[in-house]
């Protein structure tokens, strides 16, 4: 008996740790991963933009909800005929991708405690409607910064 308890805290714990997983600037959880994350060097000392790829791979689509961080506060904005406008969730489809990149979606850091600098990260959580929270570093590059990626 003892062993089948020390067993399935092991086995919970595994799945707690993967569900808030990240692997170098993205995690991963319930189908969703991500990809790509970086902000480019801010030149405000408190405010930047950041910039990634939320995947699906679920046959189920999900919504991004909110992202939060300890550095500052998150939030997430379109940008439609050359207007940025705040939103309060991004759909992430089944099977497809919701894609923050520059003139399109991305994330807007504003009140920041200090001014990220090249070669730190930034540590964000990203929020979903149905998946557990992805913890989510993300690498500060050059302002110049494009991806290879092309987002």
């Amino acid at each position: 008996m003892r062993r089948t308890a020390v067993s399935a805290a092991l086995v919970a714990g595994a799945l707690a740790l993967v569900g808030c997983s990240d692997s170098g600037s993205g995690g991963s959880s319930g189908g969703l991963s991500v990809s790509d994350a970086y902000i480019p060097q801010p030149v405000s000392a408190d405010m930047a933009a950041g910039f990634l790829t939320i995947s699906n791979s679920g046959s189920s689509k999900d919504d991004l909800t909110s992202v939060t961080s300890d550095d500052g506060e998150v939030t997430m904005h379109e940008t439609n005929g050359g207007a940025m406008e705040e939103v309060s969730r991004l759909p992430v489809p089944a099977h497809g991708q919701l894609v923050f990149k520059s003139g399109a979606n991305h994330l807007m850091f504003d009140k920041l405690k200090r001014k990220p600098t090249q070669g730190e990260t930034v540590t964000v959580e990203l929020h979903f409607a149905k998946a557990d929270p992805v913890v989510v570093k993300m690498p500060v590059k050059s302002a110049t910064y494009v991806p290879k990626t092309g987002h």
